[in-house]
């Protein structure tokens, strides 16, 4: 049995022929035909998240309607004065109330929904609320993920990292033949891929056993780029600072 064929080679980078001699009966100088390099390069870049939403719940069951009401209120004003005193914006907070009788009892549910941008603040707010509050509260996990300005930027810098790496490879292509690179002819893209990570109108799946850093590694989205370029070739190399 014949041993399989091997893979074809990838070829990463292509000089353009040579300047072609001067035609049979034409005086003057050889034509110069426009001399390139064509090379294809790529890049990968990752991002964390840049949010993280906690859900806090508090509820109270009471014979009186009052005492239900003011029970869960007194501990939603403590819940928002100990975020505002750090620093967490009045916009990134929202309040849901929900108020019921059950049987001969009255019933106030509550949910707060803070969105922070500072995940070491994140931290120390929770322990807080857990220090003060204990059992009357229940924090969520936090749930992790991109706002679209994030993900807008890292595509950009993806695109922008391939650009140059693809850049750097015809000048190692050039510098390898002794030749000097010009300016881009061409800068075409070949192929994005993006995967992972979170966006603000999906929920997290995770299991609430997994670590802070756990949570945020699975939310970390992840982009890749591909470009074909076309380069001018300027001509020999100046080695004058070499051989000095």
């Amino acid at each position: 049995m014949a041993p399989p064929a091997p893979p074809p080679s990838r070829i990463f980078a292509e000089l353009d022929p040579t300047p072609s001699p001067v035609s049979e009966g034409r005086v003057g100088l050889p034509v110069l035909p426009e001399r390139e390099v064509h090379v294809s390069g790529s890049a990968e870049l990752s991002a964390r998240p840049d949010r993280a939403r906690v859900s806090l719940r508090l509820g109270s069951r009471k014979e009186a309607a009052a005492a239900a009401r003011s029970s869960v209120s007194r501990r939603l004003q403590y819940i928002a004065h100990t975020a505002r005193l750090r620093g967490v914006p009045e916009e990134n907070m929202t309040v849901t109330e929900d108020f019921s009788k059950v049987e001969n009892t009255y019933q106030m549910e509550a949910e707060v929904c803070i969105i922070f941008s500072d995940f070491g603040k994140m931290q120390n707010i929770c322990n807080l609320l857990i220090e003060k509050l204990g059992t009357s509260v229940t924090i969520s996990p936090p749930h992790f993920y991109h706002t679209p300005e994030a993900i807008d930027t890292l595509r950009r810098q993806v695109c922008v990292t391939a650009v140059g790496n693809t850049r750097r490879k015809a000048q190692e292509v050039c510098r390898l033949f002794g030749q000097a690179l010009g300016k881009p002819l061409l800068i075409k893209e070949e192929e994005t891929k993006e995967w992972g990570g979170h966006i603000d109108s999906q929920l997290s799946h995770s299991a609430d056993s997994q670590t802070l850093q756990e949570r945020i590694q699975n939310a970390t989205a992840y982009a890749s780029c591909r470009v074909f370029a076309v380069f001018e070739i300027k001509g020999k190399e100046n080695r004058r600072n070499k051989l000095l």
